[in-house]
């Protein structure tokens, strides 16, 4: 099984972020990961 990039607390960050209001592609070139890798 392939291991996460993120940890689970950095996910949930992440994903707290986004309901908070942010943007995906501001979160994303914030965080430094792709669309793609958000949607996942």
């Amino acid at each position: 099984m392939k291991r996460s990039r993120f940890t689970e607390e950095q996910i949930i960050g992440i994903l707290k972020e986004q309901e908070g209001g942010l943007k995906v592609p501001d979160l994303c070139r914030k965080r430094g990961i792709s669309d793609a890798a958000f949607y996942k």
